[in-house]
């Protein structure tokens, strides 16, 4: 049946909420509260589909590791402890989950939902045909610099989709990494991953979405309020006036949190921020990575998106906003350039922050919230552009009355 949907958040969870829902045949509202979808944390991420490096960052010796990173500029997580009950809240949910048995468990979850993504990904690619977002089938390469880090990723690998390489194999995959190969110790390679410009994704979903007479995008509108009607939810109160619908959907990422608390739901979200440098790729080869590199032990990623270099890392837990911290961007080109030293234009480099939208276990929260016909896609954290195509999927059949293709377990919102 055509039912009139609203969906709150244009970035690419909502966007390509959007799409599933049209593609469906239902009339669709999107609202988003910038004044162009797509300028947030869907901006300018790091740029890799990453479907089977998925692991949640909440994991064993990680809080042990955060204490001893405190305050230093150059490393992977920072944390500053703030007077808020929703942080400590959510911090004791993190730890809760710093277990490696519970990693696992989390990291299938997601896992399941990103291979899914992955055929999705494709078929909107052959079917839909998309404007170009730069996608490319790269291969994913996760360079160790210590042995210990290196035999606990051997022990976890999927040998039919991804291999163990030895030092030498990695310098030959990718021979920009020859400066730093004495520090390498090997790594794992995913060559079936790849990489694309999620802003320019974002954009290819939207144009799609204009075309349709049953699509319509309300931007500059701040959700207010939700109007309650006994189990159900009646409109929703904006800025721009009362916003009607038969179904409602939460995808509004960092500023979820709030809009739902509105209608009495809490959800554990903390926006982690992370940064990212963007410039040209190199014309010289050897210079920069083409392989999609992510560097373990900095947790620094290099993705070649079309012309460009898009270089992103670090987790910040409790800085919130649209702030670049300077002494972060200063460390993180202090390490691009210890690794790459002969890469020119990184002081010309277009610097970006943002906050991904984070669970403290690592899955993200989709389906019913709270009220009949109140829906979430929330939580994706760093894997927003990997995950949203399927997460979108699933959330389309639940809202249908169907089961997925895959099963919801440790998907979904449990109060």
């Amino acid at each position: 049946m055509n039912k009139r949907i609203v969906v709150v958040g244009g970035g690419v969870i909502g966007l390509a909420t959007a799409w599933v829902l049209i593609k469906s045949g239902h009339q669709v509202q999107l609202l988003e509260r910038n004044a162009l979808p797509a300028r947030a944390t869907s901006f300018a991420n790091g740029g890799q589909l990453s479907y089977r490096y998925v692991a949640p960052l909440a994991d064993r010796g990680v809080p042990l590791q955060g204490i001893k990173w405190m305050g230093k500029a150059d490393s992977p997580l920072n944390l500053r402890l703030r007077m808020s009950p929703d942080q400590w809240c959510w911090l004791l949910q993190f730890l809760r989950a710093c277990r490696r048995q519970t990693n696992k468990i989390n990291g299938a979850h997601i896992l399941r939902l990103a291979l899914l993504s992955r055929q999705i990904m494709q078929e909107w690619r052959d079917e839909d045909n998309l404007a170009d977002f730069d996608w490319r089938r790269s291969g994913k390469l996760i360079i160790h610099r210590q042995d210990d880090s290196l035999n606990k990723a051997v022990q976890g690998i999927d040998p039919q989709f991804q291999q163990h390489l030895s030092h030498d194999d990695c310098i030959k995959l990718e021979p920009a990494l020859a400066h730093i190969g004495k520090q390498i110790r090997g790594g794992i390679y995913s060559p079936e991953d790849e990489t694309a410009d999620c802003y320019k994704f974002c954009q290819a979903l939207l144009e799609k979405l204009t075309h349709s007479a049953s699509f319509t995008l309300t931007t500059r509108c701040e959700v207010q309020g939700m109007k309650r009607q006994g189990e159900r939810i009646r409109a929703l109160e904006t800025s721009q006036g009362t916003i009607g619908g038969d179904e409602f959907v939460v995808a509004a990422g960092n500023g979820s949190g709030a809009l739902l608390g509105n209608a009495g739901i809490r959800v554990p979200l903390c926006g982690l921020k992370g940064y990212s440098l963007t410039l040209p790729y190199p014309q010289r080869p050897g210079l920069a990575p083409d392989v999609s590199v992510t560097d373990y032990g900095h947790k620094v990623v290099y993705a070649r998106l079309g012309d460009r270099l898009r270089i992103a890392a670090m987790v910040d837990i409790g800085y919130d906003g649209d702030e670049i911290r300077p002494a972060r961007i200063q460390a993180l080109k202090r390490i691009v350039a210890a690794s790459f030293p002969d890469l020119q234009g990184l002081d010309q480099a277009e610097i970006w922050t943002g906050m991904r939208p984070s669970t403290p276990a690592g899955p993200p929260m989709l389906g019913r919230a709270g009220y009949q016909n109140l829906w979430m896609n929330l939580g994706q954290g760093s894997l927003g552009f990997t995950l949203a195509a399927a997460s979108a999927t699933v959330l389309g059949s639940l809202i249908h009355g169907e089961a997925p293709s895959i099963s919801v377990q440790g998907l979904t919102w449990e109060p």
